[in-house]
This record gives C-alpha cells, structure tokens and sequence, in this order.
C-alpha cells in the first residue's frame, strides 16, 4: 500500500501520485493487440515468403495455403485432420483445484487426434491412427487427406508424411493450419478428442 502523502483522492486533479511512470505506461500500453496477435499477425504474413524459401513438404506430401483449402472444403469429400495434442492438466495441480482446459476449435467436420503427429508414437497409437485414417477415408488411398493443427507445427507434418508412408497418394499439409483459418475469418467448430485418443 503506498504511503498516505501519496494517496489522494484519485478523482481530484494529480490525486493519484502513486507510481507516476507505471501509470504512464499503463496508459500508452491501452489497444495495442496483445503480443501473441502480433506474433501470429507476423507469421501469417511470412507465411508465403517461409513456403517460397523454406521447407518444402516432405516427399508424398503437399501442401495447401487458406485459400487452397477453403477451395477444398467447400467442394467438400476430403478428410481433415487435426493433430494438435490436447492440453493436460498441470502437474502438481491439487486434485481438488477446479482446472478447466482452454477449449479446442478446429475446422469443421475434422477429426481430433491428439499425439498422433508425434515423430515416435507407441505401436498401439500407430494402430490406432491408421484405423482413425481408414474410417475418415473410408478405406479409399485416393480421398484427399488434409492433415493440420496450428501454423507451422512439426505434428501435422509428421502426421501427414505417417499417412503418406501407409499409402495414402493425396495427402494436403496445411501449414497455416487453424491460425490462418482464423485469421482469414473462416468457421471454426468447438472439437472433442476422438474416442480413444486424450
């Protein structure tokens, strides 16, 4: 608490002495977009530039900008994927601490596999993503298959070179994933896990 020679009436003219630069920082710091929207601002807009110079998708595998991809989902017949783990509860969280995770949204209609983008996944996980490939596909190699999670994520393009491997021949990396759907203003849908995967 600041001392009571600082501590005017705040509604007076200069009642409120206390802190005068942090006051003055709070003040200018008012509607500038939080530091997470200007980073993803920031790789949205180098996101061509990555592409033109950067990594290309492994051998298999496309890739698919927002555009490309609201093309395909409004033609509709492909499968979408997403990757993206789920969040975890915090280790060391009480057990009887009220934890709520941040909900997921993806795209619509897509099939939430969380971890299956890992570059090591346990037998019984790899047979469990190849079954949830085969039921989204239904069976058919040729039905596109746009695997994703957020821009630029390791997960959706190990995920996407995996399906590639098994033999699926039309498999989409959307890089940009939901962070250029939603900066491009497109649906989201609320996503659970699907059965058997956390």
């Amino acid at each position: 608490m600041a001392p009571p020679d600082q501590c005017g009436d705040p509604r007076a003219p200069g009642g409120d002495r206390r802190h005068p630069a942090r006051l003055r920082r709070a003040a200018a710091g008012r509607g500038r977009p939080a530091a997470g929207a200007v980073r993803r601002r920031a790789l949205l807009l180098a996101a061509p530039l990555l592409a033109a110079a950067g990594e290309a998708a492994a051998p298999g595998i496309g890739t698919i900008d927002t555009a490309a991809a609201w093309r395909l989902f409004q033609a509709g017949g492909a499968a979408w994927i997403d990757v993206l783990d789920a969040p975890r509860r915090p280790a060391g969280l009480p057990a009887d601490t009220l934890w709520r995770p941040a909900p997921r949204f993806g795209i619509p209609g897509s099939l939430w596999l969380p971890g299956a983008g890992h570059e090591v996944l346990p037998p019984e996980a790899e047979a469990r993503f190849l079954a949830a490939l085969e039921q989204a596909t239904g069976g058919d190699r040729d039905r596109p298959l746009v695997v994703y999670c957020l821009m630029d994520c390791r997960l959706s393009r190990t995920a996407a070179q995996r399906a590639a491997g098994w033999g699926w021949r039309r498999v989409l990396w959307y890089r940009e994933g939901t962070d250029g759907w939603e900066a491009a203003g497109l649906p989201l849908a609320a996503a659970q896990p699907a059965a058997g995967w956390r």
